[in-house]
């Protein structure tokens, strides 16, 4: 979900430590007293509205769809990231409307491996993902930040964010001029 740390009071050790200094100041304990009790009762509070937002937050920017990745192309541009990928341009009408049908592959990196090292010649080597897509945002109010990588063939999208990577697979290149 968020990864995020969760903690809460177990203990009013903030309600403690007032009525330790207060209890013989002229009953001044007795008009902070409702004031430390709300601030102890208060992360309960704010722990209730946490796990309330991970399953909403999940709801709205699933973590499996490429369009919470993706949402604008505007300033979107390909660049080569390896000398295997040639000057190219991405096609942005044909990856918006793929989007929201790509369809998710798992990532077999031990293949994608041997691909790459055991079968080369050692004149060419040829990455699997020579390209990089930049200028993208993700949707608004995500906070999800991922990397993009275009395959070779221009079908292959392969979403690397802090935590996990994500790979689709379109019926057509997202590259100008690609198959």
């Amino acid at each position: 979900m968020f990864n995020a740390l969760i903690e809460f009071a177990v203990l009013p050790l903030g309600v403690w430590i007032l009525y330790l200094f207060l209890r013989r100041k002229n009953g001044r304990w007795q008009v902070y007293r409702p004031y430390a009790w709300l601030g102890f009762f208060a992360n309960y509070l704010f722990l209730a509205s946490t796990l309330l937002a991970l399953p909403i937050h999940e709801v709205i920017y699933p973590k499996d769809d490429p369009t919470t990745y993706i949402a604008n192309l505007d300033d979107a541009s390909l660049i080569p990231i390896h000398p295997s990928g040639k000057e190219a341009s991405i096609d942005k009408e044909t990856l918006l409307n793929q989007l929201p049908t790509l369809a998710q592959e798992d990532v077999d990196s031990i293949q994608w491996y041997e691909d790459t090292v055991i079968d080369i010649d050692l004149n060419e080597i040829n990455e699997r993902f020579p390209y990089q897509l930049i200028g993208t945002s993700p949707k608004w109010g995500s906070g999800l930040l991922s990397m993009i990588y275009i395959e070779a063939d221009g079908k292959g999208i392969l979403l690397s964010t802090t935590n996990e990577q994500l790979y689709f697979r379109a019926e057509k290149s997202v590259i100008e001029g690609g198959e």
